[in-house]
């Protein structure tokens, strides 16, 4: 906001100090409230949900409150959720570059994920998990079977743990390097291209991409040459189904166990799988774009780009004039799900069943133009225009960014409640049981519930209230007017009541 924004908002909002002084007096026996002056601020509470919003700029800046949940939004910079009711919090950072969380026993805090601090409680009192990470550059943390560990890429580092392997050791990295997984150690010296395998029983070396060979006795046995034009193995020989594998790529390459042969010519365009264990028999034609597999588990007839049907005991899916339309389905016993989807995301329909209980929720985007959504509520939520939320629908997008750009939000449900928003509330629309209050901003406001009526030309130049009991006029913004009681049967004043200023 520039300086003379704030000033004028500031003046502005002196100037009717008089009016919002009443109005919230008012409000703290009413059931909600709404105070508006476009596009500055817009400030709504609701007593019986205990539920507060005040909106500044538009979307821009958010602060609300509902039961112990508060958010505070500077878009799209920030934004901070926290539950007074357990102590946690999150925030994001310009979503999705940076967020963190705290919780009573510890923080966590990541940029990009190649970033990352951890500090949590594991245990008793001085038992924590403490860890920080600029991936490659440096990683700590602490490991509960080896202890704290440090790297620093490329010179030195010891992690345990983590990154699918039990240690790594390195030195002046690539120049020497020491793996560790499931009692398999690997050394490795300028790494990729010479390494010794060592382990219970277990021997290897490599001179990549020239040759190399492993083998575990009664485990397995491995070689390559000349990597990848020719590779052999022997696996799984400590099982019911050993099997051995030889590759000459891309001519020919072979799988075969008791349960699966597999055969493939020209890698991957044809080849035929019959996979015994679970009665399938694939066909490759033109891998991916002609396969027939048929068992009892699985039925796929692909010949892309024409059609592709893929069936599964409880999914389905079907292409036609792939990627024009795709077709989804998954019928579980107590969920059920069906998907339509045309050029991938220019137009996706996700309806969702839970079977047991009858609940639906449902999805529709087409980019760029709009999103529709139902939820397990009936609450149904249409909202235009939508550049990004057809293709990425994630959490982030919808609390940091959509609002940015939806220039239009309704919303309602079957009991007739509905809410509508233009241009951030330039002009809006509530009505809920019989309440009824609409805005467009400056010329006209109007509510209408159970205690009264209200209307007012532009933001209270006339402003005109009604109750059971009385009628009221008021100008040019001015606190007090015109007041006179109605008569008892409700069509006009006794002729005893004289007009009175109140305020």
């Amino acid at each position: 906001m520039t300086g003379r924004a704030l000033i004028l908002a500031i003046l502005i909002m002196l100037a009717m100090t008089p009016q919002l002084r009443a109005e919230e007096a008012a409000a703290q026996e009413e059931e909600g409230s709404v105070i508006t002056f476009w596009p500055l601020f817009d400030y709504r509470t609701s007593p019986a949900e205990n539920y507060r919003n005040l909106s500044i700029l538009g979307p821009l800046f958010k602060f609300q409150k509902k039961g112990e949940t508060s958010d505070t939004a500077i878009r799209p910079l920030f934004y901070r959720t926290e539950n007074r009711s357990d102590g946690a919090a999150s925030n994001e950072y310009l979503y999705p570059l940076a967020s963190s969380e705290t919780w009573p026993d510890g923080s966590y805090f990541q940029v990009l994920k190649l970033f990352q601090k951890r500090d949590a409680k594991t245990g008793g009192d001085e038992e924590r998990d403490r860890g920080t990470m600029l991936f490659p550059f440096y990683i700590s943390g602490k490991s509960a079977k080896y202890g704290p560990y440090v790297s620093v890429f490329p010179f030195y580092g010891d992690i345990y743990e983590r990154f699918w392997r039990d240690e790594y050791h390195y030195l002046l990295f690539p120049f020497y390097g020491r793996t560790v997984k499931k009692g398999t150690e690997t050394r490795n010296f300028l790494y990729p291209f010479f390494s010794i395998i060592r382990g219970d029983k277990e021997s290897g070396w490599q001179f990549w991409p020239l040759y190399g060979q492993s083998e575990k006795e009664g485990v397995y046995r491995r070689r390559f040459a000349l990597w990848p034009v020719y590779f052999s193995e022997e696996s799984g020989l400590d099982t019911d189904s050993p099997t051995e594998s030889f590759h000459l790529f891309p001519l020919y390459t072979s799988s075969e166990s008791r349960k699966r042969s597999e055969r493939h010519y020209l890698w991957p365009f044809f080849g035929s799988v019959s996979d015994r264990a679970n009665q399938l028999e694939e066909r490759d034609y033109f891998w991916p774009f002609a396969v027939t597999i048929r068992g009892e588990a699985r039925n796929l007839n692909r010949f892309l780009p024409f059609y592709s049907e893929d069936r599964r005991k409880e999914r389905l899916k079907r292409w036609y004039l792939w990627p024009l339309y795709s077709h989804e389905e998954l019928n579980g016993e107590s969920f059920r799900q069906e998907r339509d989807r045309v050029l991938f995301f220019l137009y996706s329909d996700n309806l969702e069943t839970w079977t047991r209980d009858g609940a639906q929720r449902r999805r529709v985007a087409l980019w760029p133009l709009l999103t529709y959504r139902s939820d397990e509520r009936g609450v149904k939520t249409f909202t235009f225009p939508a550049p990004v939320e057809p293709v990425l629908n994630k959490e982030g997008i919808e609390k940091n960014w959509a609002p940015l750009w939806r220039i239009y939000v309704q919303k309602w449900n079957d009991a007739g409640d509905s809410a509508v928003s233009f241009l951030w509330n330039l002009y809006w629309h509530e009505s809920r049981n019989d309440d009824l209050a609409y805005e467009f901003f400056p010329f006209v406001s109007y509510r209408s519930e159970k205690r009264g009526t209200e209307f007012a030309f532009l933001k209270g130049l006339v402003r005109y209230r009604e109750n059971d009991a009385t009628k009221k006029v008021q100008f040019l913004w001015l606190p007090f007017g015109i007041e006179w009681n109605k008569k008892p049967d409700g069509k006009g004043r006794n002729r005893n009541d004289e007009p009175g200023s109140n305020p």
